[in-house]
């Protein structure tokens, strides 16, 4: 499997760090391309809302991709949420994968919410945790047991809603960006944004119990 080269910061006025800095403001906190120029400007670098709008689907998704490998995948518990976007009218499912410490792990765009869709994110994660299976934490979604059942049979599955805040937690900043974007408007434009964002916001995510007053 080849992947594509990452694109190259030569040519560009600004150096990787600051392209970085942007991109990392732009997609971790909800403020407009305008604001992020206007926080840029407060530090002396002067670039346009329109430059910075183009840097993030350009150098998010390589940043996004270099945070991955360095994070750790998996964890003994994995849980699973989902929410609902619309777009154009019809509804779309973004189902999300958070460890117990509240990293986001995976996140998905689908069109259905039933068996065969259910089976899609852990498959996934099982393929980036190296087949290593863990429990599970979901609504009461009934298309969540008959995948566990499935795919990972034996492994302990409980079905509370109380239990899931975290995963529920994590669809939040999605819906920040939705309501200033006014909807967005494909379910690719969902799924690249959440590849990008998710990443990034697990750079700022710290665990409670790591937190010291």
């Amino acid at each position: 499997m080849t992947t594509s080269p990452a694109p190259s910061h030569a040519g560009y006025r600004f150096p990787a760090e600051v392209i970085g800095y942007a991109v990392h403001l732009h997609f971790r906190f909800p403020p407009s391309s305008r604001m992020v120029e206007e926080m840029l400007a407060a530090r002396g670098i002067e670039v346009s809302q329109e430059t910075v709008r183009g840097w993030g689907p350009r150098f998010g998704r390589e940043i996004a991709n270099g945070i991955r490998q360095r994070h750790r995948q998996g964890g003994d518990k994995w849980r699973l949420d989902e929410m609902v976007i619309t777009i154009a009218g019809k509804k779309r499912y973004l189902r999300r994968a958070v460890a117990r410490d509240g990293f986001v792990l995976e996140a998905l765009v689908q069109s259905r919410r039933d068996e065969t869709a259910a089976k899609r994110l852990p498959r996934k994660l099982l393929k980036k945790s190296a087949g290593r299976r863990a429990s599970m934490v979901t609504d009461k979604l009934k298309s969540h047991a008959a995948a566990r059942k499935e795919i990972m049979p034996g492994v302990e599955h409980r079905q509370h809603e109380g239990l899931n805040n975290r995963a529920e937690n994590s669809h939040q900043p999605t819906r920040r960006r939705e309501r200033k974007m006014k909807r967005f408007k494909s379910a690719r434009h969902v799924q690249r944004f959440v590849a990008i964002h998710d990443p990034i916001a697990n750079l700022f995510h710290f665990p409670r119990n790591q937190l010291t007053a």
